[in-house]
């Protein structure tokens, strides 16, 4: 079936001309366009993307509150941010809406490929300068090191595996565990670190430098 793609862009030529890069890869299918983030929400409720690219800044409704609609309906969905802006005031409330990527539009064909590829395999995609922005917004919160004292030894185990970016089908195989018995340490990796989601829980680890642990 391949990789089901909502682009939603309020500019037409970029939209159009994503949507024509796009179909030249044959694991991509184009199931939508959207030219406001009203529409992204509608049409995402219609056909069921695997991942929106969506842009940020657009009319009726921007991407970030697009974002928080369709994740309160669709958390499956994943949602991968392109935009011309890196700065700390988008990056931050995007990750925070429930985005799982974060790419500048000028990133090259081949890499935004690889970032969607990446997106819909489980894997972590900001840009560098979003990731900055985070480990920047982490180290300001009080005593990190004090709540990953809060996770259990197989949670920090889970939490690694989260930091290089594997699925819970890759974490269950890689610690003889069953994909339901992540979910539930995950749950309690983020409810415990007080992150929002799976980016921002790998964010942390980075920062302790626990992706550097086997």
């Amino acid at each position: 079936m391949g990789i089901r793609l909502l682009i939603a862009d309020d500019h037409h030529i970029v939209r159009r001309g994503l949507v024509f890069f796009l179909r030249t890869q044959q694991d991509i299918v184009i199931v939508g366009e959207a030219k406001n983030g009203e529409e992204a929400v509608e049409l995402t409720k219609e056909l069921n993307p695997d991942i929106i690219l969506m842009d940020l800044v657009m009319p009726v409704l921007n991407g970030i509150e697009a974002t928080k609609q369709i994740k309160r309906f669709n958390d499956k969905v994943k949602i991968l941010m392109l935009t011309s802006f890196s700065d700390h005031d988008h990056v931050i409330p995007a990750i925070e809406a429930g985005a799982s990527g974060y790419q500048l539009k000028d990133i090259e064909p081949e890499e935004l490929v690889n970032a969607i590829r990446k997106l819909h395999g489980g894997e972590n995609t900001l840009h560098p300068k979003a990731t900055n922005h985070l480990l920047t917004r982490i180290s300001r919160k009080d005593q990190p090191e004090h709540r990953l004292e809060q996770l259990t030894n197989r949670e920090k185990e889970v939490l690694c595996q989260i930091a290089k970016g594997k699925s819970n089908k890759d974490i269950a195989s890689a610690l003889f565990i069953t994909e339901k018995t992540v979910k539930t340490h995950v749950s309690n990796v983020l409810a415990k670190l007080d992150v929002a989601d799976r980016t921002q829980a790998a964010l942390f680890a980075v920062k302790l430098g626990l992706d550097e642990k086997s």
